[in-house]
């Protein structure tokens, strides 16, 4: 199925050649209408282009609007005021395009070729998930989604936290405050309080600090023992993760930590060095950057001869430049890292690595007097929020379906609960800092999960009536354009693949959440004034196929946003 842009721009192309052959123009651009008066779409190529042609933009639109090709899609062109054209498309022409969505939206015309490789979440070993972990995770689920559904082929790598100075303290605190069966009950929590144990501890005996670094250098050094503990707390802390990840619908395709890169750092380090990208000053290896770049000088070695994140990042990206059909590397982390991702991707490009990057950064969740700190004890465990959210709304579901089995009702609860806790960031201009609100975060008023799946079960609950009158809504249904409310619902259900487009060539999910929030208010718009069922035959399966269509579009939306479903509420 072609998006509908497509179409209108190889329309659009064909009279503008006829017009201007041989003059080098700036590239078409058509975009939705932003008031339905003025037509379904708009094209403002005479504005763009009047100084380049030398004309009135004005007269350069009527030219076009009369010259226009005969074609099966557009119904009439308007010129408005010093050029725009808008563009009214056929009722059949619309009425075609809705009987073939579910079909496969045609979008040979992106650069798919090759791998795109996703790094999200990335949460520290022996450490529980909590509210900070949030955003990283769930955008960077949707940008994957958004991605696979425009047909790259996607690699989901979860760069987990695994290696450094805290698991020498860890098998310290392991070896003399475990407490075997809260380890046993709830193992990264158990290790959380060890931790906090020795630094308590370190702070009166010092010598614990060395003792520490020395149980670090067996692990680094290949200790069985250590060894064998470090796997240990890993395992546990992925347990924990993956169940997490599991209940919000996310998963990674490999988890290569820190610990993964470590043996491949050295020569990384010999290679910056044999390229004279990175210098020796007091013993420490420094890249210097150009004035111009405006950025830091970059330690990639210690004095000491360890190495930094920026050091396992280069790595990062020779591995998968090396191991990988690289289309672009994503990345996907907090505001508080511009400057470093600004580091090491210049860095790879001076080393000459032809590499697309991208980091994706993101405003921080914050309370009102502050950021989360553990210090403060204001951190809000992940699991703790989700608990919360399912809380609310079996309160909910079971005060206004009280009849349903409390099966249903926990399912219910689990699914909209998770969607309200996804939907209430990813609506969000990602770039934007959020305060976190208990209220504002679980709301299931206004432009919310709970608003979009009510609208798709209730379109549910209406086709399972027509279904009970024995109406088959097949494929080849003329849907009735007769009124403006039939006609708007239609021809924004056009909108959603652009709204795909739009949303990966920004990264941010949120213009798919604006997308959905709209449809769904030109939905109940379309319910007020346009009854389904108690209609003549012919009025009724065009208004169930309409809908239907609209439920489908919802539904591939929503799964996009990492949102289930639900047939009734």
């Amino acid at each position: 199925m072609k998006v509908i842009s497509k179409d209108l721009t190889n329309i659009f192309e064909e009279a503008i050649a006829k017009l201007y052959s041989g003059k080098e123009t700036k590239p078409l651009e058509i975009t939705v209408a932003t008031n339905e008066n003025f037509g379904d779409f708009q094209c403002n190529f005479a504005m763009m282009n009047s100084k380049i042609l030398g004309e009135n933009p004005r007269k350069i639109a009527e030219a076009i609007k009369e010259n226009f090709p005969e074609n099966n899609i557009i119904d009439k062109l308007e010129i408005a005021g010093p050029g725009f054209i808008n563009i009214y498309l056929k009722d059949s022409y619309i009425s075609d395009s809705i009987n073939k969505i579910g079909e496969k939206y045609d979008f040979s015309f992106l650069n798919t070729k090759g791998d795109v490789i996703i790094d999200y979440s990335s949460p520290n070993i022996a450490k529980r998930m909590h509210i900070g972990h949030l955003r990283s995770t769930i955008i960077g689920d949707a940008i994957y989604r958004i991605f696979k559904y425009l047909g790259y082929n996607m690699i989901a790598d979860n760069h987990i936290g695994d290696w450094g100075t805290q698991f020498g303290k860890l098998i310290i605190g392991y070896n003399k405050y475990l407490d075997k069966e809260a380890y046993k009950n709830s193992p990264v929590e158990e290790l959380e309080r060890v931790y906090v144990e020795f630094s308590k501890a370190a702070e009166e005996n010092p010598e614990l600090e060395d003792m520490a670094r020395a149980e670090l250098k067996k692990l680094q050094d290949g200790d069985e023992k250590n060894n064998a503990l470090w796997k240990e707390f890993i395992e546990a802390s992925l347990n924990e993760y993956n169940r997490l990840y599991s209940r919000m619908g996310i998963h990674f395709d490999t988890y290569y930590g820190e610990s993964f890169y470590h043996p491949m750092m050295p020569a990384v380090i010999d290679e910056l060095v044999e390229k004279k990208i990175a210098v020796d000053d007091q013993g420490a290896k420094v890249v210097f950057f150009d004035e111009k770049e405006n950025l830091h000088p970059c330690i990639v070695q210690k004095k000491d001869g360890a190495f930094l994140y920026a050091t396992s990042d280069i790595a990062t990206i020779k591995f998968r430049k090396n191991n990988y059909d690289v289309n672009k590397i994503i990345y996907v982390t907090d505001e508080r890292q511009q400057d470093h991702f600004k580091q090491f991707f210049k860095i790879t490009d001076m080393l000459g690595w032809n590499v697309e990057k991208h980091h994706i950064w993101f405003g921080i969740m914050r309370f009102a007097d502050g950021i989360f700190s553990t210090r403060k004890g204001n951190v809000i465990r992940l699991e703790e929020l989700l608990d919360e959210a399912h809380n609310r709304a079996y309160d909910i579901v079971n005060e206004k379906n009280p009849d349903l089995s409390e099966e249903e009702k926990q399912n219910i609860a689990e699914i909209v609960g998770v969607s309200s806790v996804k939907y209430a960031d990813l609506s969000q201009n990602r770039q934007s800092p959020v305060i976190f609100e208990w209220d504002k975060i679980l709301s299931f008023e206004g432009n919310t999960a709970p608003y979009l799946l009510y609208s798709y079960a209730r379109i549910q609950s209406i086709l399972t009536k027509v279904s009970e009158m024995n109406i088959n809504l097949d494929k080849n249904i003329e849907i009735k354009l007769g009124n403006k409310f039939e006609k708007s619902l239609a021809s924004y259900l056009l909108v959603f693949p652009l709204s795909v487009l739009k949303s990966a060539e920004t990264f941010k999910p949120n213009l798919i959440a604006d997308y959905l929030y709209e449809l769904s208010k030109k939905l109940n718009s379309f319910y007020n004034n346009c009854p389904i069922l108690n209609q003549d035959d012919e009025t009724l399966k065009s208004r169930a196929f309409l809908i239907k269509k609209t439920g489908e579009i919802l539904k591939e939306g929503l799964s996009l946003l990492g949102i289930k479903v639900l047939n009734k509420m």
